[in-house]
């Protein structure tokens, strides 16, 4: 035996034995880095490799030829060029988002929010490493809702810093964090352009404060020093307007302009908020040094509640006021004692245990204010929430972890792409609507997968033999418990022996599988399709080459070539040929 076929023998184990151990899971990403471009929507805005660079495969030039899509001519035959007409088509967006989703001239709670958690944070949620640089690429992959925690800083009282409390993770300078949000804004308002998805466009920013009084008085001081006329700091209409006459008349998204606008907690007056953290936040199986350090994070939370905040930095939560609830009054009735632009702060399994009983209500109630959906604190690992039951009852702020580009953030990128990271909601979640996403109606969705050209092939596998298939799951916001249905392609396989073989027959790495997938599902506007390319090596779970996610709302009519990316996020030279096509049924 050679010492190649060795090496590809021993290179093909290592992938069984890893899939053995479920390490492709399809909700599970890799690290974002630095030269990620996708999570919060721009992956569309920032293209490292045109069309120039791309190829499309002599099979898939036959085959646009022979159904209808391209001239003889034009599809340059057994050639490696590509022709005018095949340049449009590769450069042809696969998604058209409608332009009333990006219009900026409704209510500020009428809109999805991309949004990120613990943003500072590198890695792991307990042992990962702060950065002030996370903000930046944060914001410039599409996030406009950042978080950061503050903290006291003991060797230095005037400058707070920013951390995960009582965790082994690292923390940097309050006022870093704050110059490099002033960094991407200025850049954004220089770089903006009067185009859909290329305008400068306001940053929520939750503010977790597990500051004393003084490091509170910092922070306001620090913001107002650094962020100057970027921060919003008193309300944009001037009182007795209409604005503060009724709880119903919010802020339009257009008045915020691209401002930095606050969310700043609010405690009841009356009685002690015991719900800060869910019940289901905390697991049996956590080690003694986890749990010792959630119980000393709650301690010292109970002590700055105790606190408070004080008046001048609760003065900056002019339209976000974060509350953690009590009861169900905020959405069987109205909020008890609350200030009148209440932010509903809620885990994932507090409001999973809500759902769906109380889908309309909720629904209602996040037609008129803002909601803000956070991991439960078991994901320690970074992995997300699964956030679209959240959107399809209205939930504008689903803060992800921004660390992985696994399932949850493909779908966020699926539902920001090509926008500024606000996503005008489906009407009947917006003020007056019915709270029911569900129009009532039956759909058919028929997916026709052509094939792809240069799948991506990870070191150590031999290009001739992989085996690739695409498989898709259609994501519903009915699917509360994450189980979606799912269809894939026969795998592909080149026939060695191609004098044999009749019409094409490229290698592996340029599939052909022109195959059709079929779904049928109830119809509403919160529909995505992911899209994954495997390699078929005959075991439960496959690993995974290649990714993209689509909302069904968006989707392009006609053929187009989705471009697809890795598990970190990167742009990759792979693009599929594809065409949706919907019936009622």
């Amino acid at each position: 035996m050679s010492d190649y076929t060795l090496a590809a023998g021993l290179a093909k184990l290592q992938i069984l034995s890893r899939s053995a151990r479920g390490e492709y899971d399809e909700n599970v990403g890799e690290d974002i880095d630095d030269f990620t471009v996708a999570g919060g929507g721009h992956s569309s805005r920032r293209t490292e490799i045109t069309s120039h660079q791309l190829r499309i495969s002599n099979a898939l030039k036959s085959f646009l030829v022979h159904n209808d899509v391209v001239s003889n001519r034009d599809a340059v035959l057994d050639s490696e060029g590509l022709s005018p007409t095949l340049e449009a088509l590769l450069d042809k967006p696969h998604i058209e988002v409608p332009a009333e989703l990006t219009d900026r001239s409704h209510p500020l709670p009428e809109y999805f929010i991309s949004s990120s958690h613990n943003t500072y944070l590198l890695g792991h949620q307990l042992q990962g490493k702060s950065s002030a640089s996370a903000y930046e690429s944060t914001l410039l992959t599409g996030a406009r809702c950042v978080e950061i925690d503050a903290w006291d800083n003991s060797e230095n009282a005037d400058e707070p810093k920013v951390t995960h409390g009582y965790t082994l993770v690292s923390n940097i300078p309050f006022r870093e964090v704050c110059e490099a949000i002033r960094d991407v804004i200025d850049k954004e308002t220089a770089e903006s352009v009067d185009k859909q998805g290329y305008r400068a466009a306001p940053i929520v920013l939750s503010l977790e404060n597990h500051c004393g009084a003084h490091g509170q008085i910092r922070l306001v001081e620090i913001m107002m020093e650094v962020w100057g006329h970027r921060l919003l700091s008193k309300a944009i209409r001037e009182k007795g307007h209409r604005e503060q006459a009724s709880e119903d008349e919010q802020v339009r998204l257009d008045e915020l302009g691209s401002k930095i606008v606050l969310i700043v907690e609010y405690f009841f007056p009356s009685t002690e908020d015991s719900s800060d953290e869910d019940s289901s936040d905390s697991s049996d199986s956590e080690d003694e040094e986890v749990k010792e350090a959630r119980a000393a994070y709650k301690a010292r939370k109970k002590a700055v509640k105790n606190g408070g905040i004080i008046p001048e930095l609760a003065a900056l939560g002019v339209y976000a006021q974060s509350v953690k609830p009590r009861d169900n009054s905020w959405f069987e009735s109205k909020l008890n004692e609350g200030p009148h632009h209440h932010l509903i702060n809620i885990s994932e399994t507090g409001l999973q245990e809500l759902l769906p009983a109380a889908n309309v209500n909720i629904s209602r109630h996040n037609a008129q204010h803002l909601m803000r959906v956070f991991p439960k604190g078991t994901r320690i690992s970074s992995k997300n929430l699964e956030q679209v039951p959240f959107w399809g009852v209205g939930a504008q702020i689903c803060a992800m972890n921004w660390q992985t580009f696994g399932g949850s953030m493909q779908l966020n990128e699926a539902m920001f792409s090509g926008t500024e990271g606000f996503v005008l909601k489906p009407a009947a979640l917006r003020a007056g609507g019915s709270g029911q996403l569900n129009t009532g109606r039956r759909k058919k969705l028929r997916l026709h997968v052509a094939g792809a050209s240069d799948v991506p092939v990870p070191d150590g596998r031999d290009p001739e033999d992989i085996k690739p298939y695409v498989t898709c799951s259609l994501v519903h916001p009915d699917d509360i418990s994450g189980k979606h249905q799912k269809r894939k392609t026969k795998h592909y396989r080149q026939h060695k022996l191609g004098f044999l073989h009749k019409g094409e027959n490229p290698p592996p790495t340029d599939p052909l599988w022109d195959d059709e997938l079929e779904w049928e599902y109830d119809d509403n506007e919160l529909i995505f399709l992911r899209i994954f390319i495997k390699d078929d090596i005959s075991f439960a779970e496959n690993p995974i080459y290649a990714v993209t996610a689509v909302r069904l709302l968006y989707v392009a009519p006609g053929w187009s070539f989705i471009r697809l990316l890795d598990l970190g996020g990167h742009e990759t030279k792979c693009s599929l040929l594809v065409k949706f096509d919907f019936e009622d049924i």
